[in-house]
């Protein structure tokens, strides 16, 4: 691959560029369409299944393309991708939408954004991965903004900050325990993809999503567009775009372009939504958003595409 870190950005590059922060913003809708979501009734768990199993039926309209690869995989990297699978998809889908309807999408996003904090305990636990001291400095910033967003008028220790930290937790295992089950020798589309698949067939064994389908079909076309948007316009399309952007540039100079997704979710809360911070509280989004572009910057590390994957790629 040819090096792309000039200072003037080659065409090809600032079209990934563009896909990168297309991906983010559709990232950034996330929150809005599950709030809209939670005003027509649904429940932050019915959330969840609206977005997976929705997204697994689109997705598996690849199933011919994933197929060669999936019967190539070991016993072993079914149960590791299952585990992935409950954690990093179920969990943090779960803990997210809670947290979006507790504290609204802008502070959720941004808790959700304290995923590399996590990634590099769970990486020194789980994969023997060293933390640097720069590292650590970032992290602590992270866990400060984070104590920050606890203040305010509307803020307090409740059940949306919880939610909100483990959301991040279960998004950095997402990358670890892929790590873990695949052991780099998969790329990553087919670890989103297949964990995707897997959630969903999880979830279609409960009585709940029928219920929740069920109360679908009984509500105007518009929250279908809501649902479509939640699991096309927020799940698949803009992990399709980070996969092919990361062919046109190197992966530390993408993942500093996502901060383009808690940006685009505070900004649609705001106008949309008429969802707003205290001062302190913006000061602390800031700084957990600080943290994670600081760290994307030196350690090539986002929330959104596995670390594991970003280090195979030859910059």
């Amino acid at each position: 691959m040819a090096n792309m870190d000039t200072a003037v950005p080659s065409p090809n590059s600032w079209i990934g560029i563009i896909q990168i922060i297309t991906a983010a913003i559709c990232w950034g809708t996330l929150g809005i369409f599950s709030t809209y979501l939670n005003q027509i009734g649904f429940s932050g768990w019915q959330v969840t299944i609206l977005r997976i199993v929705t997204a697994a039926f689109i997705i598996l309209a690849m199933l011919p393309k994933l197929w060669p690869h999936l019967v190539k995989l070991k016993p072993k990297q079914w149960i590791g991708l299952a585990i992935q699978s409950v954690i990093g998809v179920l969990g943090m889908s779960v803990c997210y939408f809670f947290a979006v309807s507790y504290v609204g999408a802008g502070p959720a996003v941004a808790l959700l954004y304290t995923a590399p904090v996590f990634s590099l305990l769970f990486s020194a636990l789980l994969l023997n991965e060293s933390i640097t001291r720069k590292s650590a400095l970032l992290a602590l910033m992270a866990v400060f903004g984070v104590g920050l967003t606890m203040l305010g008028e509307q803020a307090q220790v409740n059940w949306g900050i919880v939610l909100g930290l483990l959301s991040g937790m279960c998004y950095s295992l997402y990358g670890v325990l892929g790590k873990r089950a695949m052991h780099d020798a998969h790329p990553a589309p087919l670890v989103f993809f297949t964990s995707i698949i897997i959630s969903a067939g999880m979830l279609l064994l409960l009585p709940e999503t029928s219920h929740t389908y069920e109360k679908l079909l009984t509500l105007p076309l518009m929250t279908w567009g809501y649902v479509l948007g939640l699991s096309l316009l927020s799940t698949v399309v803009p992990f399709g775009l980070y996969m092919k952007a990361l062919e046109k540039l190197p992966a530390s100079r993408a993942s500093v372009f996502t901060i383009f997704e808690p940006l685009t979710a505070i900004a649609l809360a705001t106008i949309l939504l008429h969802q707003s911070l205290s001062l302190i509280q913006y000061v602390g989004v800031i700084l957990i958003l600080l943290a994670a572009l600081l760290n994307a910057m030196l350690n090539g590390t986002a929330t959104r595409v596995p670390r594991w994957f970003k280090k195979r790629q030859k910059i």
